[in-house]
């Protein structure tokens, strides 16, 4: 196994002088560790940059992707820690209204008892990033100036790349472009695809607070769960089977010996999802002004849809658990962030630096006009995909209701199917076709039929809003009018397929094409009607997805340039690609008169406690907490255990779960939140607001010990009596 850390130049990697990176902002990928590494220990890093930089080592090699979310292994038995929240999918599908793990919480006393995590849920143990910028633009550049074929070009390049990365089993590929397409990486990891739940607090602990606190300050969260890592006896991945045995990872995470206070360092290795902090400002505003609006709204509407619809129904209630927690939480983030870009005029800030970039380019004469071109094609292609916007949202979410999107997936498997496996969409090769059949037969635990077709109403109304200009003409046809008397029709027809039935969707799994096309099934019948249409979308989408490869990157590496004769520091936007953060543990002050400390405590949870959800704790935690059972974990500065703890740290979205390490890489806490005050971030960082929210290593060993006890966890981490 190997660890390719190739240097890369200043102009592909998007770097500027490194002497000005400090804490707090920063997603710093790989290889840019051994350059910072004096901001590094300046912030109060004891261990030398160079063992960060070796990513299969200690630390590093025990931190592990979910696919969303992040993780890392504790124990040399595959034991992983992550988030309660990102363990929270495999928590519902396992329960049921009258075995409600998410309320009750779940112990496994011994091996033996953890259950599967799900057929698609998987750990990823980085193995090797690779440097492939060269070939990957030179890919590009071969296709010439038409668009589309620059798209199929770099799909064929990515293609090419992961069937060879793969050719070796067990092993999960992927390229990632960074800097808008300055540079371009493949990652592969081990991909280990038997998970089980081993553990996870009552929900009353993991998510106390519930949608109430989220991205708040105080907070009080046990937000944590453990997974088990599981492979076949001869130690490489294999699908979930009763005789599979517990990963052995070379390097996995010790919990801190040393208390954590103030100002103490702290840092986090994650795979954080999405920030656009060099985006156009004209793609910031149809952002703050129609995207984050409208998908709010959405949610908000489908959350008291399906909330009503839960009250009547526990069924209903358990099964769409996790995609009420998920459209909960981004509701509430877009509402953040919204409220953030006023705080600090994001948009007047987004507009006064690219006016600076343009005018600095302008001053370049023929040496900008390239960039300052470019410029104005990113404009374009925003006003394209303005055009049809509110069409996109509309038809991909009727497309994500239950059978409809089973419908569609399916038939174009069947079309996919009939080419060779490398030209086939990515999504559709034979790669793909564990995770596709593993949602398939998990469907029927986060569906209810009574429901599904509330949801297709939901989106078919919002499809007879739409202007004339947005409407396709295949939806038209199959819904055959334009008021609540078509949809009812359309309903009742859609309500006779047979796709509810997980056997029959894996039925359907293999069929071909014509067995589709000649289907009397309804669902079938329109996917096999609007399919043309979607392909005939995708097509323009890619299209310009291939003018952006020749415009974005062009941009981008003015933008740097620019940064760069600015003195400043530029790092790549997240892209769920491996990153570290380093900063200090710190409180803010939210407003003038107002100071938040960066603890909080037992006493907090209790001050908390209504005894109604979200705010009713275990009896167990309230008398450990009257008794000061504190069980030798309290810290002698606050006289109690701490619960959740603040640090400027820079996250986003991906990186709940990621192991908080201290100054000698040590697990301290779990990284699972920001505050209210950060959400904007992910467009425009704010330094002096910007803080994540972690659950306190102590507070979770308390939890175990004291509350919802798990001595044998415990003992396996060496944590126990």
């Amino acid at each position: 196994m190997r660890l390719n850390l190739l240097a890369v130049s200043l102009a592909a990697a998007c770097l500027a002088p490194l002497g000005l990176a400090h804490a707090g902002e920063g997603m710093w990928v790989p290889q840019q560790l051994p350059e910072i590494s004096g901001p590094l220990k300046k912030a109060g890093l004891k261990l030398p940059a160079k063992q960060l930089a070796n990513l299969t080592g200690d630390p590093m090699g025990a931190v592990v992707a979910l696919g969303g979310c992040t993780a890392s292994f504790v124990s040399p038995n595959g034991l992983v820690v992550t988030n309660h929240h990102c363990a929270y999918g495999a928590i519902q599908l396992n329960s049921t209204a009258d075995k409600n793990l998410i309320k009750q919480g779940f112990n496994a006393p011994a091996l033996a008892d953890e259950v599967s995590a799900g057929p698609n849920a998987r750990v990823f143990v980085l193995d090797d990033i690779r440097e492939v910028t060269a070939e990957a633009r030179a890919a590009i550049a071969a296709a010439g100036d038409d668009a589309l074929a620059r798209t199929r070009a770099l799909e064929a390049f990515e293609k090419r790349l992961i069937a060879e990365c793969e050719a070796e089993a067990g092993y999960r590929c992927r390229l990632f472009s960074f800097s808008g397409g300055n540079a371009y990486r493949l990652f592969r990891n081990l991909e280990i695809k038997d998970v089980r739940l081993a553990y996870a607090p009552p929900g009353s602990v993991g998510k106390f607070g519930g949608d109430i606190d989220n991205w708040m300050w105080p907070r009080h969260t046990g937000d944590f769960a453990f997974y088990r890592a599981y492979v076949g006896k001869d130690g490489k991945p294999a699908a979930y089977s009763e005789d599979n045995v517990p990963y052995r990872p070379k390097h996995w995470l010790k919990f801190a010996d040393q208390p954590l206070g103030a100002g103490d360092f702290v840092m986090v290795a994650g795979y954080p999802g999405s920030t656009n902090r060099y985006a156009l400002a004209a793609e910031f505003d149809n952002t703050a002004g129609w995207t984050y609006p409208t998908i709010g709204q959405h949610y908000k509407n489908l959350i008291a849809l399906v909330g009503e619809a839960g009250r009547k129904n526990p069924d209903i209630q358990v099964k769409y658990a996790s995609t009420m927690a998920g459209w909960n939480n981004t509701s509430k983030n877009y509402d953040g962030q919204l409220e953030g870009f006023k705080r600090i005029d994001a948009a007047g800030q987004k507009r006064a630096e690219e006016a600076a970039v343009l005018a600095w380019l302008r001053g370049q004469g023929d040496k900008g006009a390239a960039a300052l071109s470019a410029h104005a094609q990113l404009i374009s292609l925003l006003e394209q995909s303005k055009a049809t916007r509110d069409r996109d949202i509309v038809l991909a979410q009727f497309h994500n209701t239950a059978t409809v999107g089973s419908a569609a997936q399916l038939y174009r498997l069947s079309i996919e199917r009939e080419k060779p496996n490398a030209e086939r969409e990515s999504g559709y090769q034979e790669r793909d076709l564990p995770a596709i059949e593993g949602g398939l037969k998990q469907l029927e635990r986060r569906y209810v039929p009574a429901m599904d077709r509330q949801l297709q109403e939901y989106w078919l109304k919002e499809y007879l809003k739409l202007p004339a200009g947005q409407r396709v003409a295949a939806v038209d046809k199959w819904l055959g009018g334009n008021d609540a008397r078509a949809i009812k029709r359309a309903l009742d027809r859609l309500a006779a397929t047979k796709l509810g039935s997980t056997e029959e969707r894996l039925k359907w799994l293999t069929a071909d094409r014509a067995a589709f096309e000649s289907s009397k099934d309804p669902a079938i019948q329109y996917a096999v009607a609007v399919m043309p249409t979607l392909l005939q979308l995708e097509q323009e989408r890619k299209t310009r997805a291939g003018e952006n490869l020749a415009a974005r990157p062009v941009y981008l590496q003015a933008l740097a340039d620019y940064k760069k004769s600015k003195g400043e520091f530029v790092y790549p936007d997240a892209n769920l690609s491996l990153r570290i953060t380093f900063g200090n543990v710190t409180g803010y002050e939210p407003k003038d008169g107002m100071a938040y400390t960066p603890f909080t405590t037992l006493e907090g949870v209790v001050a908390k406690e209504t005894g109604d959800d979200p705010f009713d704790s275990p009896q167990a935690l309230l008398d450990a907490v009257k008794a000061k059972r504190y069980g030798g974990l309290e810290d002698k500065r606050l006289g109690t255990v701490p619960v959740n703890f603040l640090s400027d740290l820079d996250i986003t979205g991906g990186n709940s779960g990621s192991p908080v390490l201290d100054a000698r890489g040590r697990l301290v806490g779990l990284a699972f939140d920001g505050n209210w005050e950060s959400v904007s971030s992910n467009w425009v960082f704010d330094p002096k607001m910007t803080r994540m929210i972690a659950v306190d290593g102590r507070y979770l060993r308390w939890i175990m010990q004291e509350v919802y006890p798990a001595p044998q966890l415990l003992k396996e981490m060496n944590l126990g009596k």
